[in-house]
């Protein structure tokens, strides 16, 4: 008779787990520190180019298209974690982290020698390819080494490396641009990527598993679909309102395509073997609320990561450097709580403690349109540093859950999915909260304003008072946008999920 997982209250009918075991101890840190070393990576990659943008048009050109340095490398990294998640389920993450570890920093070489915009555009992308399998497959190894009640530490060093990095690359990129060239941002990249492709070879050793009855089946079709339909879709969500009015001919035309590609998608899945989407990601009650809940936490932290910036300097009247500071505090937060976590879910469940984590963090985001104007600088500050606290009570317990309730065969698909719905909560996150911003400007200043420009006017010295209350409804208005995402979230978890996650037990727990 199976036995619930001892600390996890409700775990009902717990299945026990066929290949689930641990990679052995011994090199086990060395495996993690190249774990960080590639989290780190692939994070940092994400911001470091954008305060070097002026150095790199002023060699390269191409000052209509730069924004592709950071589209062209989202897209490539979103629309590869679920190929990625599929492909290290078939043939183990040592081989598709080691190939994306290469192809990343194949492309980190290339990025380097760059001889116009148009070709460090298409190395970005390359790029981005192998970033898709160090986000997807660090997060699914990470669940492979430690067994369920260890996992919150590991979980919560990748946090804290992944948001330390994803901060301090903006400030990197312009010291190094600014002291040596632009080129050493990706030329970095060797270095390290070299270090932790060594420890990975030498020290990870995953378990033997049984030879499968037959041999593999690759869903390439799938795969390509994949490709072509996120490609598309994403392009729409990132370039409208940008490059092209929404209800342009291109963003019709996008639009349709990708949801002609949706339909082509789901045929071939369904006809596939072995789907690279496969049906159960979305029937199992748990994976699909996870997967609603964590694309709903990328639509909200696009309000302080892209919009709090511009706030501290446009509205608190601060420097860049202490604008940056009131943004990164919640990185000090959110790990520690996500680390901490494991002491509540224990308790009352992976469910209630999410629940617990997006309430308050929908009553913190509610807070901030009720912050004084201006306002003082601690004030948001204090806000950012609970909105982490809450979030990591949040994002952690879900994708432990999650991982805990697959077996090996099935945990880099279910990972890749999380992250996948995460990652493209962001993209449209950042296009509707764009174009809700762009609409409050656009109304309090006339209909040639926009947050860009808001942005750019902040180079020439203080805005003028009217400005900086413009900027300051369209900052509230996000906010309270991303307070009813927090509030679809927390829906998400009371109505879909299960009260009670199906965790297996671990051999030899």
């Amino acid at each position: 008779m199976d036995s619930a997982t001892p600390g996890i209250p409700g775990t009902p009918g717990i299945r026990k787990a066929t290949a689930d075991r641990p990679p052995a101890p011994p090199g086990r840190r060395a495996v993690v520190a190249s774990l960080m070393l590639c989290m780190g990576l692939a994070a940092l990659d994400s911001t470091i180019v954008s305060t070097a943008v002026p150095q790199i048009v002023g060699d390269l050109g191409g000052f209509s298209v730069f924004s592709w340095l950071f589209s062209g490398y989202l897209l490539a990294v979103t629309v590869t974690l679920p190929v990625y998640g599929k492909l290290s389920d078939t043939f183990g993450r040592k081989p598709v982290l080691i190939a994306g570890s290469v192809l990343f920093l194949l492309g980190s070489l290339l990025c380097a020698l760059a001889w116009n915009m148009a070709a460090l555009i298409a190395f970005r992308i390359v790029q981005g390819l192998g970033g898709g399998a160090l986000q997807g497959t660090v997060q699914t190894l990470a669940a492979d080494l430690y067994p369920l009640e260890q996992r919150p530490k590991i979980q919560a060093k990748l946090s804290t490396v992944w948001a330390t990095s994803a901060v301090a690359g903006p400030a990197l990129g312009g010291v190094i641009a600014t002291y040596a060239d632009w080129r050493w941002i990706f030329l970095v990249n060797l270095p390290l990527g070299a270090v932790a492709l060594w420890l990975l070879i030498r020290h990870l050793h995953e378990p033997e598993r049984a030879a499968p009855t037959r041999p593999p089946r690759i869903d390439w079709a799938g795969a390509l679909t994949v490709f072509a339909c996120g490609g598309v879709l994403l392009m729409a969500l990132v370039q409208g309102g940008v490059a092209w009015p929404w209800l342009s001919p291109p963003s019709i035309a996008l639009f349709c395509t990708g949801l002609g590609l949706i339909a082509a998608l789901v045929r071939v899945e369904r006809r596939a073997a072995e789907p690279i989407i496969p049906g159960w990601v979305w029937r199992r009650r748990t994976i699909a609320a996870v997967n609603l809940a964590l694309g709903a936490l990328g639509l909200l932290m696009v309000a302080p990561t892209v919009f709090l910036p511009t706030y501290a300097q446009a509205v608190l009247g601060l420097a860049p450097i202490a604008a940056g500071f009131v943004l990164s505090v919640w990185t000090l937060s959110w790990p520690v709580s996500a680390a901490l976590s494991q002491h509540v879910y224990r308790r009352i469940g992976f469910r209630n403690t999410a629940m617990l984590g997006i309430g308050t963090a929908t009553l913190i985001l509610l807070a901030f349109p009720f912050l004084p104007y201006p306002g003082e600088a601690w004030q948001p500050t204090v806000l950012m540093l609970l909105l982490g606290g809450a979030l990591g009570l949040f994002q952690l317990p879900l994708i432990i859950g999650v991982q805990s309730t697959v077996d090996w065969a099935e945990r880099g698909t279910a990972t890749a999915s999380v992250l996948f719905c995460r990652q493209t909560g962001q993209t449209i996150g950042a296009a509707v909260f764009g174009a809700v911003a762009n609409g409050v400007l656009a109304s309090r200043l006339g209909g040639a304003a926009d947050l860009d420009s808001v942005t750019t006017s902040l180079e020439s010295g203080a805005p003028a008072e009217h400005v900086r209350r413009a900027v300051a409804d369209a900052v509230h208005t996000v906010y309270f946008g991303a307070a009813c995402a927090a509030a679809v979230a927390f829906l998400v978890l009371l109505f879909v999920a299960p009260r009670r996650f199906p965790v297996l037990k671990n051999p030899g727990d």
